[in-house]
């Protein structure tokens, strides 16, 4: 069995590495080069065989402009072009903006030189009803692609800049760095509503999906969640007024029919499930009778469920306290998003897991936070999860 390490990898006696060779007919043959002392000498080869191909299949098209198809040139510039220059999250994005938003929208046969304004115009305004940010982020993506191909003299220049601009609002959102999110746990570890934190920051929960867990829906021999309710506020009207005074508690449904779900529960979130049980089962031997048992994971200390801005709340006070950028419910949402993309997890997973009515909410709400410049490295390690404890809000 070969034994690898990065692109090389050792097999009879020396390092090796595969390579791809471009053929005078514009074809590509695939290969393997051996016979290295060392993996570095065989990467050091990959790389110049790398360079080699790139110039060979630029020399190549620009040649044969005429015959270059837009769609070809896409994936070609994607992949060898600009993934080399940006982060991992930052090519998720643009592998969904091209596939998913582009490209199904994309006549075929279109080709490089009789691209022209007009039709990119006609491309973008189909491309953008997809979502709100479909339009400027598609237009983004195609004025880097066009740039990059009017530098390689594929064209003679780039007319994406002379199209219809898209605006989008972007969100408000707080993403805490790695060094910041570290400490953030580690005050949040004293807190009464740590176990709560931990369900929105590292499962992606839904306020009111929160506060609607029971402990039914727990699998501990698995190590499953089962999401098919929330706990929100009902606005009601008492009899005789005019208008909306009061609000209750109510459950219902999840927010959206992807968002029935079954998720897998990291240890450390179990450990803090099994220490709430044991906690509510305390209260209610000490409150008897008059304990309201719902099976709420989240709950208040008789077993009624916390109001709607109690998390909220309760996060609002410990990152007042802490110094930390005001934090909600839903900038944890936002922050597990950011965690799975920089774990390389595709797009139409992180929408599954939070429960979207599609990938198109997904990359609306998101688009922007795959972007910022402080990534999240890790994920659910013992660094990120420091022990829990009791302290009050």
């Amino acid at each position: 069995m070969a034994d690898r390490k990065g692109v090389a990898f050792f097999e009879r006696g020396s390092w090796y590495h595969r390579f791809k060779l471009f053929q005078e007919d514009g074809t590509t043959k695939y290969s393997k080069k051996g016979g290295f002392k060392t993996a570095r000498e065989a990467e050091q080869s990959y790389r110049k065989c790398e360079a080699e191909y790139k110039k060979a299949y630029r020399a190549y098209h620009a040649a044969s402009m005429g015959e270059l198809d837009l769609k070809e040139y896409l994936v070609f510039w994607l992949d060898e072009i600009y993934r080399a220059r940006i982060e991992n999250t930052t090519y998720m994005l643009a592998s969904y903006v091209l596939y998913d938003l582009l490209f199904p929208n994309m006549e075929h046969g279109i080709k490089l030189r009789h691209m022209n304004v007009e039709y990119l115009d006609s491309l973008l305004k189909k491309a953008s009803k997809s979502c709100g940010s479909a339009g400027n982020k598609c237009r983004e993506l195609l004025n880097i692609a066009m740039k990059d191909a009017a530098a390689e003299g594929f064209i003679n220049r780039n007319p994406v800049p002379d199209t219809k601009p898209y605006k989008r609002k972007k969100p408000k959102i707080a993403v805490l760095g790695k060094e910041k999110m570290k400490l953030f746990l580690e005050k949040a570890s004293g807190n009464n509503w740590y176990l709560e934190i931990l369900l929105g920051l590292f499962m992606g929960l839904r306020k009111g999906e929160i506060s609607g867990l029971k402990f039914s829906d727990v699998d501990v021999e698995n190590r499953t969640l089962r999401i098919e309710r929330q706990v929100t506020a009902n606005p009601y009207v008492e009899k005789g007024a005019s208008k909306t005074v009061k609000y209750g508690l109510v459950e219902k449904e999840p927010k959206t029919r992807n968002s029935y779900r079954v998720l897998r529960v990291p240890e450390a979130i179990m450990d803090e499930i099994l220490k709430r049980k044991r906690q509510n089962d305390l209260k209610k031997e000490q409150f008897g009778e008059k304990y309201m048992d719902h099976d709420y994971l989240s709950c208040a200390e008789n077993g009624a469920p916390h109001s709607a801005s109690a998390l909220n709340n309760a996060l609002t006070k410990l990152c007042s306290r802490n110094g930390f950028p005001h934090l909600t419910v839903h900038s944890l949402r936002h922050m597990y998003a950011t965690i799975l993309t920089e774990q390389g997890v595709p797009l139409v997973k992180v929408s599954a897991l939070l429960g979207h009515s599609s990938v198109h909410t997904t990359f609306e709400y998101y688009c922007e936070v795959m972007d910022e410049n402080e990534k999240i490295i890790g994920f659910m390690n013992d660094l990120f999860v420091p022990g829990g404890g009791n302290e009050n809000v």
